[in-house]
């Protein structure tokens, strides 16, 4: 059995809803959502231990990226007690044409949620766990100290688990990488998400060169910190374009990439422009660990918080290794 993500009048951005989920998408022209071919169909989730944990999830007041992104793996990760804990709240001051996160004017920062959260990733007993947020443009630090409380109330309340922060950009919010850095997280992920060409329809509110020199500038201050990224294909990129990317993350130092189809939520987010297959998507790994990342994922299905436990376990092991061949070649 297959199934398809459906939303509500709220998710669609169409009238008839007392509260748009998209108001800033509302008047554009439909784009019709194309049918998904069978490599990236997925089944229902029916799992007893998904139900737990979204019961968990609903009973701490916590937000998912798994839901408000519309995740085609929810059904998947939640049946194996895996969440992407989103904080700062479930609305966006962005409006990227991809997302399906609500956006418009966010609530002010709940100042319980990082225990709340720590609380969660504890009972969930958790060896790995994600943060991500929102767009915080409102905020003058962007939401970097939140991040950093959540962060130290994790190593407080479960002090095995290994964090990871998948973060905003940060535009225009001087020192705000720092502080989230100085909160030291295992793995420090922010989303170049496509190609430079298409940042102006696609994620108009970043500059692409901004994030590059976020990655590397994360290096600079930290180098044990795991850096990561990820792209979306299928928007109308070229394949020596996301050559282009690959190697301009690897200037930056990014250790690991994560690259995986884009599925339209709604249709009056931006529209597919093809179904990558599984082949092209075998070929960008191959590429891609030739260009010396320390982790490649690259399948219809993937998305950053994808098996990130198991990633973050292949992650260390493959640096565990390269530092033991460069002390064999200096012996």
């Amino acid at each position: 059995m297959t199934t398809r993500i459906v939303v509500d009048h709220r998710t669609s951005g169409g009238a008839g809803g007392a509260t748009l989920r998209h108001p800033e998408k509302a008047h554009r022209p439909d784009n019709p959502i194309q049918r998904k071919p069978a490599w990236i169909r997925v089944k229902a989730p029916t799992h007893p231990v998904y139900h737990e944990t979204r019961a968990l999830m609903r009973d701490n007041r916590l937000v998912t990226v798994c839901e408000e992104a519309a995740c085609p793996n929810i059904g998947e990760c939640w049946s194996q007690r895996h969440a992407t804990m989103m904080i700062m709240g479930e609305i966006c001051t962005r409006a990227c044409s991809f997302c399906n996160v609500a956006t418009g004017l966010p609530k002010p920062l709940d100042a319980d949620e990082p225990q709340r959260v720590a609380d969660a990733v504890a009972k969930l007993g958790l060896k790995h766990v994600v943060v991500t947020s929102v767009d915080r443009d409102d905020l003058p630090d962007g939401g970097a100290e939140h991040f950093a409380r959540t962060i130290r109330a994790i190593r407080a309340a479960a002090p095995g688990t290994t964090v990871e922060v998948l973060t905003p950009d940060f535009l225009r919010k001087d020192g705000a990488l720092e502080v989230v850095v100085e909160a030291r997280p295992d793995v420090f992920n922010h989303n170049l998400e496509t190609v430079p060409k298409l940042y102006p329809t696609i994620r108009p509110g970043a500059r692409y060169y901004h994030s590059l020199r976020l990655l590397d500038r994360v290096k600079q201050l930290d180098p044990s910190i795991f850096t990561k990224s990820g792209l979306m294909v299928g928007l109308g990129e070229e394949r020596i374009e996301v050559l282009q990317v690959m190697d301009d993350l690897r200037s930056a130092e990014v250790d690991f990439l994560t690259i995986g189809q884009y599925l339209q939520p709604t249709v009056k987010h931006a529209a597919v422009a093809r179904f990558v297959t599984p082949e092209e998507f075998d070929d960008y790994a191959r590429l891609a660990r030739g260009k010396g990342f320390l982790l490649v994922s690259a399948t219809p299905l993937t998305r950053s918080s994808y098996h990130a436990d198991r990633d973050f376990a292949a992650l260390r092991a493959a640096r565990e290794a390269q530092l033991a061949a460069a002390g064999s070649r200096s012996a």
